[in-house]
């Protein structure tokens, strides 16, 4: 028993140095890598201590929905600021020591309120820098995480952008066909419609339709500030050149470039649309 127990020390000793030095670790063969703990998440215990942003929007919408083109508009607006995706739920914070944890949990924070708080540094920063008075965020894969979200930010609005799910997997296919059949466009386009129909369900906010915005984008638009406690400024409807035209920050085609909202494609028949997406354009209204 003495000589295994020495040897399991030693083998934790030379773990540790090599998490330390190097970041890997030994593990026996054929053992599933342990998943990273999952943090305790939970709302501000001080909101007005511990946020710097008010009334936050979020714009959840699946990809090639649109998004970049309701942003431009959004952020036409005197009041609105709407930058390029900033995909901040991807920002982590770690503990390097015991002792940091400890600190940190004698102040009353845990990881997750540590991350709450640079998310919301971050997106606070970028609000000033602007010198408007409300923040859009956009990124679409906030769907996922829309629970947290909505805990970070307690009084976050949401609007929810939807388009054609037959449309949303062209789409997606077109931006990156090299990479994706027709077919796993529209299954990896159905995960992001079907996290933004969860965060439909579950959060309260304003649904907006693609090819509405695009036929009517002042009818639109009005609904939209009216929602947000805005007046409606007509500048909203040709927004100009946008500052970052990136692939993977946003929509970095043509049609954005134009500054003016364009038309939609033509919607796609019933039998265009593939079986998976049925269900979801049942839901959403597209087909009956």
């Amino acid at each position: 028993m003495t000589v295994v127990s020495l040897g399991m020390n030693w083998q934790r000793k030379v773990n540790k140095a090599l998490v330390r030095f190097t970041g890997f670790q030994i593990e026996r063969a054929g053992k599933e890598p342990s998943a990273p703990p999952v943090p305790d998440v939970r709302p501000p215990a001080d909101p007005l201590t511990d946020r710097l942003l008010e009334a936050p929007v979020f714009l959840l919408s699946p990809v090639r929905s649109g998004s970049t083109l309701l942003r431009s508009i959004l952020n036409a607006h005197s009041a609105l600021h709407a930058p390029h995706e900033l995909h901040v739920r991807r920002l982590k914070v770690s503990f390097e020591t015991s002792l940091a944890s400890k600190a940190m949990a004698a102040l009353g924070h845990n990881q997750a309120d540590l991350e709450h708080l640079l998310w919301d540094r971050v997106l606070h920063r970028e609000l000033v820098r602007s010198g408007k008075r409300h923040v859009v965020d956009k990124t679409p894969a906030n769907a996922f995480v829309y629970q947290r979200i909505a805990t970070c930010w307690p009084d976050a609005r949401f609007i929810f952008l939807l388009r054609h799910p037959a449309s949303i997997a062209t789409s997606w296919h077109e931006a990156s066909p090299d990479k994706r059949t027709p077919d796993e466009a529209a299954l990896d386009a159905l995960r992001y419609m079907k996290a933004v129909q969860r965060a439909r369900k579950a959060l309260p906010g304003l649904t907006v339709k693609y090819e509405e915005l695009s036929a009517e984008p002042e009818r639109v638009t009005r609904e939209i500030c009216a929602f947000l406690g805005l007046e409606w400024e007509p500048e909203m409807l040709s927004y100009g050149k946008q500052s970052v035209i990136q692939k993977g920050l946003g929509d970095w085609r043509d049609k954005i470039r134009s500054g003016t909202v364009q038309p939609a494609r033509e919607l796609p028949a019933e039998h265009e649309i593939p079986d998976a997406l049925k269900p979801i354009s049942r839901t959403w209204g597209y087909i009956s």
